[in-house]
């Protein structure tokens, strides 16, 4: 083995060794508390003024973005009257997610609880083309199968629910969650370890997020080297 190779192995033990630290129940002791607290969600007075100004169309906030649905979809499980359309949510998410060979037994419990009038959660907003399509298709396990259906459940949810959740507290845990993610963060929130490897245009070293605790490897690029070649750039090519 090479000298190169030699410092990689060393390199890669030494990430594997930090990994390993940061994963057992020392973590805590790792992490920086001067950064730590910067992840701290702040007073709701000091973001307020975000209401107004913070993206709250429903499709992006309530549908695109991970913490903005995971807040709309707590909200609605706090009022009864959007408790089936919630639920229908879910199980639509979990049903595109299964094993084909359960999806046909999902889908049948989902017809029998939301698409059948006798039902306590059946959702009346789903039109009856849609439930007919789902009731006769159902065994064929597509994929899609529900797609209309969800997309009949978002209007609903948008006309029924989005007021009522901009005026809740969860609408404000999500503009506190909005202007912790536009806090800046620079190379100072990062440890670095060893050199994980190299390459023609710079170093990958194994870091640690100092306020988490957590590792990732960092590519660090050497500007000087980044030339010219053959008529175009080549950071284009590392895009």
């Amino acid at each position: 083995m090479d000298i190169g190779g030699l410092e990689t192995v060393v390199a890669n033990s030494a990430y594997v060794s930090a990994r390993g630290s940061i994963d057992s129940a020392a973590a805590a002791t790792m992490r920086d508390k001067k950064y730590r607290t910067k992840l701290n969600l702040p007073h709701i007075r000091q973001c307020e003024h975000m209401k107004t100004t913070v993206d709250s169309s429903f499709d992006s906030m309530c549908v695109c973005q991970p913490i903005g649905k995971r807040l709309f979809q707590q909200y609605l499980e706090s009022e009864p009257a959007h408790k089936n359309p919630v639920e229908l949510w879910k199980d639509i998410e979990d049903y595109n997610v299964a094993q084909e060979n359960d999806r046909a037994k999902k889908a049948q419990k989902m017809v029998n609880k939301y698409c059948e009038s006798s039902s306590k959660n059946f959702c009346d907003f789903l039109g009856e083309k849609v439930v007919s399509r789902v009731k006769e298709d159902y065994k064929n396990i597509r994929g899609d199968l529900f797609k209309e259906s969800e997309h009949q459940l978002l209007v609903h949810l948008e006309a029924k629910a989005l007021s009522g959740f901009k005026d809740s507290m969860y609408f404000l845990r999500y503009i506190q969650f909005k202007w912790l993610e536009s806090q800046a963060v620079t190379e100072d929130w990062f440890m670095d370890f060893r050199v994980l490897g190299k390459g023609g245009f710079g170093e990958v070293h194994a870091c640690q997020m100092k306020a988490t605790g957590k590792m990732y490897a960092n590519k660090k690029l050497n500007k000087k080297r980044l030339k010219k070649r053959k008529g175009y750039d080549v950071r284009k090519e590392l895009v």
